[in-house]
């Protein structure tokens, strides 16, 4: 009998519904409906590791190494398998153990039980959970496999997070872009929705002339060296990445801004050297874990002089259903970051005000994500080829489904993202903020022109 007609019915007694994709298997045979994506399983090897490891893990493992692939849309594709796969449904014993039989039967009794993991997997994590040197292996795994390889995903920006777009978003009909909603700016293109996204951030934290910038989490070095450049801060950029540090010294020194920008390989845990004016977090609070939140807000409370304010910019999921727990999800948490944690907004507000921060303003750019994601997507596979020399071809795999996927869980709302406005009061309760609400709004650009209140 064909291959692909039994695994489509081993999938379907899984799932509790029939097949949403069209099947393809290594013999040429192919059921499931005619129209749509194709899930192509290219190895029998791919059967073994849904084996060993059901649910997303084991068909991740079989994606990163090549031995399944998807023709056509890889978007719809995802779309149409996630929630199935995600739902939470119990399986008889007895149906299970005839489909594992069944699978055993079709993978070949030859194969290794159970098959090699591919090596873009994290293996070992060595230390406890958020301790400094696993959070250093953690960020190392992501974060230092190549510049070259995420100037060609993310472009000249060099910046790892949300843009800001305009109403028409890049890629719409026609590829046009509308007004972007902060001071009547275009965000043309990823580079542009970038910078429109940094010097929002500037401005919400009124950021002035001689003032010290802490940028935790800095990557690249973008958001330090457009706060010298545009509003005369004196900035410290700190990141656990030693090749994102060296990428980002040489910019500062090519723009000779040495005087202005210090970039240091430093946890925020053993950053000492306030007070600071304000400090920005932009995408860096997913990696400290719920057991250590209350202690990062602490500390960056503690960094802050009073009336110092801070913007964190942070992934944020859903809250847990009723009876259920949090589990990272399982591909991400193997290939893409390692003891990442979400939590809900809602908790990230109220941990910073229990460390004494007055929260000011909530900002969702849940939908811009997903516009930012689906470019990088596009720029991966433009340069495919590239992609694949500079890391490996299961290296390129990972990076073009977390990227999807996680397009798809902005659009859908399983996820969200918020900029997070929050000030260490003064003595007597003032903030030193304007007194309108999102005053950042009217003005864009120029150096210390949303700056704070003085005499609030």
């Amino acid at each position: 009998m064909a291959v692909a007609p039994r695994l489509a019915a081993i999938a379907e007694r899984f799932l509790g519904s029939a097949l949403p994709v069209r099947l393809r298997a290594w013999d040429g045979s192919e059921s499931g409906p005619p129209d749509g994506p194709v899930i192509v399983v290219r190895h029998r090897r791919a059967l073994r590791r849904v084996l060993f490891r059901p649910g997303e893990l084991g068909l991740a493992r079989a994606w990163v190494a090549g031995e399944i692939d998807v023709e056509g849309d890889l978007y719809a594709a995802l779309d149409r398998m996630l929630e199935p796969l995600q739902a939470e449904r119990a399986t008889p014993a007895r149906q299970a153990l005839a489909a594992g039989r069944e699978l055993i039967q079709l993978s070949g009794p030859q194969l290794p039980v159970p098959p090699p993991v591919p090596p873009e997997e994290v293996r070992r994590r060595g230390g406890p959970l958020h301790s400094l040197r696993r959070d250093r292996q953690a960020i190392s795994h992501h974060y230092d496999v190549g510049n070259e390889f995420y100037e060609m995903i993310l472009g000249p920006s060099m910046v790892y997070s949300c843009a800001l777009w305009g109403e028409g978003g890049e890629g719409g009909e026609g590829g046009e872009s509308g007004e972007a909603a902060e001071g009547g700016r275009r965000a043309e293109g990823l580079d542009e929705a970038q910078i429109a996204k940094i010097d929002l951030i500037c401005r919400k934290l009124g950021l002035a002339e001689g003032e010290r910038l802490l940028d935790v989490g800095c990557g690249w070095g973008s958001l330090a060296l457009h706060a010298a450049r545009h509003y005369g801060v004196r900035a410290v950029g700190i990141t656990l990445s030693a090749e994102q540090a060296a990428y980002a010294r040489e910019r500062v020194a090519k723009e000779r801004l040495e005087d202005r920008v210090e970039i240091r390989v430093q946890d925020y845990r053993e950053t000492g050297d306030g007070p600071f004016d304000a400090i920005s977090s932009v995408g860096m609070a997913e990696h400290v874990g719920a057991a250590r939140y209350r202690e990062y807000a602490d500390q960056l409370f503690g960094l802050l002089r009073p009336g110092g304010r801070l913007l964190n910019h942070q992934i944020a999921r859903r809250p847990n259903p009723p009876g259920k727990s949090y589990r990272p999800d399982p591909f991400i948490d193997a290939y893409v970051f390692p003891d990442g944690e979400l939590a809900p907004v809602g908790r990230t507000v109220s941990l910073l005000e229990r460390a004494g921060f007055e929260v000011r303003d909530v900002e969702s750019l849940r939908e811009h994500y997903a516009l930012t994601l689906r470019q990088w997507v596009r720029n991966l596979e433009s340069r495919w080829a590239d992609a694949v020399r500079l890391t490996s071809p299961g290296r390129a795999r990972v990076w073009r489904l977390y990227m999807a996927a996680s397009a798809l869980s902005f659009e859908h709302g399983r996820i969200g993202v918020n900029q997070i406005l929050a000030v260490r009061p003064r003595p007597g309760g003032g903030s030193g903020l304007p007194l309108r609400p999102r005053a950042w709004t009217e003005t864009a650009g120029t150096a210390g022109s949303a700056g704070p209140d003085r005499t609030a």
